[in-house]
């Protein structure tokens, strides 16, 4: 049987095409209301609130919806979950890109990474083990095996979620995203040999808050230093060509944004659905 494509936002970037989503937190009633609108994703919050794998299971479940998959007659969830996880790019707290990964999760997003070997260890900590003489063997994979749950959540045997559960671009046929956090000077400046030397990285969101904090302006997103250094960024993603990721996007800037080259749009849970439907417009995807 032919599985088709299972998460939403790789549909959406594999093609040339934007991908809409939002960060939420881990509670049952955001997870219902996401499930319904029209993000392609949507990322459940964990490194600024409580690691909690009992909500974010719930949240899973809460996402899926009997009837979407009978009438799309597809396995595909209409909103694809993701977590961004609590450490640091330098803590390579792989373990914990293990358990949302085993949960079912179709991405991580990994926060502060500045240098290779950190992007190096988020991409690992996604993929499964391999021999080295095994094809797209780099970034050697890390995870440790524990597929039942997420096999289950996903709908696919464990022989077929073996064959998904890889990281995309890197492997075409897989469902993983692995998401990088540039949101410091050193990441910026890393960021060209970052992408030439690990394959594997789908996204660069840009950390606009802690990245504006170090320039010395804190969370003023529109000062021309704190553009610039963003400007930076869109650049190199955009020579490598790998998305890159805006984490603020709202009605008034959701045109700038898309104009500017950023094809992973992230808008503010509380001025959401202005910025969605106003973006998917601009987009084409109405």
């Amino acid at each position: 049987m032919e599985i088709p494509r299972l998460n939403a936002v790789i549909g959406a970037l594999e093609n040339g095409g934007t991908a809409f989503t939002s960060f939420t937190t881990a509670d049952v009633d955001a997870a219902l209301a996401m499930s319904v609108a029209k993000y392609d994703g949507v990322v459940f919050e964990m490194e600024h609130n409580p690691w909690d794998v009992r909500a974010l299971r719930d949240c899973f479940q809460y996402m899926l919806n009997r009837r979407q998959i009978v009438t799309s007659g597809s396995l595909a969830p209409q909103v694809t979950p993701m977590v961004r996880i609590p450490p640091n790019g330098d803590e390579k707290n792989q373990w914990l890109a293990k358990q949302a990964l085993d949960l079912g999760a179709y991405g991580i997003v990994w926060p502060h990474i500045s240098n290779v070997e950190q992007a190096r260890n988020a991409v690992a900590a996604c993929r499964y083990p391999r021999m080295p003489s095994a094809p797209l063997y780099e970034p050697a994979g890390l995870r440790g095996d524990g597929p039942t749950a997420a096999a289950r959540y996903w709908g696919l045997t464990q022989q077929e979620y073996y064959t998904r559960a890889d990281v995309w671009p890197l492997n075409p046929k897989g469902e993983i995203l692995v998401i990088l956090m540039i949101e410091d000077t050193q990441g910026i400046a890393n960021l060209s040999d970052i992408l030439t030397q690990v394959p594997g990285v789908a996204v660069v969101l840009i950390g606009e808050g802690d990245l504006s904090q170090e320039l010395g302006y804190p969370r003023q997103y529109d000062h021309p230093v704190v553009r610039e250094a963003m400007g930076k960024i869109v650049a190199t993603c955009q020579k490598h060509n790998v998305p890159v990721g805006h984490p603020h996007v709202d009605s008034a800037n959701v045109e700038r944004v898309i104009a500017d080259g950023y094809r992973f749009l992230m808008a503010a849970p509380v001025r959401s659905y202005a910025a969605l439907e106003k973006g998917r417009q601009l987009a084409g995807r109405s």
